[in-house]
C-alpha cells in the first residue's frame, strides 16, 4: 500500500475523532454543560478501528497500543447508553473480533515482523517509549471515565477525563513532532482546543 493511501486512512480516522469532539462540543455549548451524545462513542469506535489500521500499516506500536486499550471501552459506553443491543448480531461479532482477526491474519500469513514492530529504524527505542507513554496517558482518560461511569451507571465525561485528555494530547503532540507524523499532530492540536473548552464549561457548571 502506498504512503498516500496509508496517510489517507490516518487522516480519515483523525477527521472522525475531530468530528466526534465537534458534535460533543456543539451539543454541550447548546446546553451550557458537558454532554456525551451516543454518536460520540459510535464515531469513536469507527475512528479507533481506522487508526489501529493506520498504526499497523506504519508499524507504530504506540498508536496500536493506544487504540487497542480504548477500543473495548468505547463498546462499553455504547452498551451503557443502551445502543449496543440495537446493532445486528453480526456487526457486534465483527466489532468484538476485529482486533483478534488482525493478529490471527498477521501471524498466520507471516505479514508482520515483531522485530520491526519494536526495533524499527524509523522509530528509535527512546521515541517508541515516549510514544507509548503518551498514548497510555491519553488512554487513562477512558479508563478513568469508564470507572466513573460504571459507578453511576451512566456514560458521562467528568473533569478528570478532560484533564487527562489534555495531558495526553500534549505528550502525543511532542511525539508527533519528533516522529514527523502529520496525522497525529493535526488531530491532537484540534482536540486540545476542545478539551480546554470542556474544562471551562465544567468549571462554570460547578460555580
Amino acid at each position: 500500500m502506498s504512503s498516500w493511501q496509508v496517510y489517507t486512512i490516518g487522516f480519515t480516522a483523525q477527521l472522525l475523532f475531530s468530528a466526534r469532539l465537534l458534535f460533543q462540543w456543539i451539543a454541550s455549548e447548546k446546553q451550557k454543560r458537558v454532554l456525551t451524545p451516543t454518536n460520540f462513542w459510535k464515531i469513536s469506535l469507527f475512528a479507533s478501528f481506522l487508526l489501529f489500521v493506520y498504526g499497523y500499516l506504519r508499524s507504530d506500536f504506540s498508536i496500536m497500543l493506544g487504540q487497542a486499550l480504548t477500543y473495548f471501552i468505547y463498546i462499553r459506553n455504547i452498551q451503557l447508553q443502551g445502543e449496543w443491543s440495537k446493532m445486528s448480531k453480526w456487526l457486534q461479532g465483527f466489532i468484538y473480533g476485529f482486533p483478534f482477526l488482525i493478529l490471527i491474519y498477521s501471524y498466520n500469513n507471516n505479514t508482520y515482523d515483531i522485530q520491526k514492530l519494536f526495533f524499527n529504524e524509523e522509530i528509535p527505542l527512546w521515541l517508541l517509549v515516549l510514544g507509548s507513554i503518551a498514548h497510555i496517558v491519553f488512554t487513562l482518560r477512558f479508563i478513568y471515565q469508564w470507572i466513573y461511569s460504571e459507578k453511576i451507571k451512566e456514560s458521562v465525561l467528568p473533569m478528570g477525563f478532560w484533564l487527562l485528555s489534555l495531558s495526553g494530547a500534549v505528550l502525543i503532540l511532542i511525539y508527533a513532532v519528533l516522529r514527523k507524523d502529520p496525522v497525529l499532530f493535526i488531530g491532537h492540536m484540534v482536540g486540545s482546543i476542545i478539551y480546554v473548552r470542556n474544562m471551562i464549561l465544567i468549571r462554570r457548571e460547578d460555580e
